[in-house]
């Protein structure tokens, strides 16, 4: 527009914004929220979520020990989730198996599954609140930056208004250093809504996004089981799992197929 792009670089004012906006993020936030914010930021732009793979992982794994204690029984089958870094079902899918909270979760309803005492609508709200409370977790960081962005524009009024006192300090001076002194303060202004709507947002939503497909596979594994108490067969019950997957990730039935049949042989390639 003809403007002199210089005079936007004012350091003063951007260490009054981000300088206030660090020390609020660290006194509003736990230190393990500060800490799973760099890495949800990461994953965030990296878009670090459950690929078709992934889902193929899970499926084959969850097929493989549904179909163990169809055969075999439960007492066949408890060696492999009381001690699964041992299992070689679990082997079978190392990312699965480096996943220790999702490996935490299989074990856990498979447990139940052996044991045989439980309702199916019991497990599925004891399931509902492990996964609202995987979600908020995940999601924290989320929150966090979000409160910090729609904190950003009150700090640049702040930063401005400051800058503003500053050149009220200055009126004896001429025009342009008058001049000079108010442009600083209204990049303030500028600074604090640019960075909230046009940085701190759109990053929020990308850890959103990626931090939502990570709880969606607990889902999977959720819907899948519960198919399975209910009397499916292995093979319908993983069905039930993949009905749940969005569309943009879900493998195919034959894919599904392919992988039961194979018995993690696909996820070993992927793999190696």
């Amino acid at each position: 527009m003809g403007g002199h792009v210089a005079v936007i670089w004012q350091p003063f004012e951007f260490i009054v914004i981000f300088g206030s906006a660090l020390g609020i993020y660290i006194i509003a936030n736990p230190f393990k929220v500060i800490k799973d914010t760099g890495k949800a930021v990461i994953e965030g732009i990296l878009e670090k979520g459950p690929k078709s793979r992934d889902f193929l992982d899970v499926l084959g794994l969850l097929h493989s020990l549904m179909r163990e204690l169809r055969a075999k029984g439960r007492n066949e089958i408890e060696g492999h989730v009381e001690g699964p870094e041992n299992s070689p079902l679990f082997q079978a899918y190392p990312k699965v198996l480096a996943n220790k909270q999702l490996t935490t979760f299989i074990c856990d309803y498979m447990r139940l599954i052996i044991i045989g005492n439980a309702r199916t609508h019991e497990i599925e709200a004891l399931m509902d609140e492990e996964l609202n409370t995987i979600s908020y977790d995940k999601l924290k960081p989320y929150h966090a930056l979000t409160a910090a962005g729609d904190g950003m524009p009150a700090l640049g009024i702040v930063a401005a208004v400051l800058g503003v006192v500053k050149a009220m300090g200055a009126l004896d001076q001429s025009p342009e250093v008058l001049g000079e002194l108010i442009g600083a303060a209204l990049v303030g202004t500028f600074a604090g809504i640019f960075v909230a709507y046009g940085v701190m947002g759109p990053l929020a939503n990308k850890v959103k996004t990626a931090r939502s497909k990570q709880s969606r596979i607990f889902v999977v594994v959720k819907q899948s089981l519960l198919a399975f108490m209910n009397g499916a067969m292995p093979q319908i019950a993983i069905e039930h799992g993949r009905k749940t997957i969005s569309a943009y990730d879900r493998p195919s039935i034959d894919e599904v197929e392919n992988e039961a049949v194979s018995g993690g042989s696909g996820a070993l390639k992927e793999a190696a």
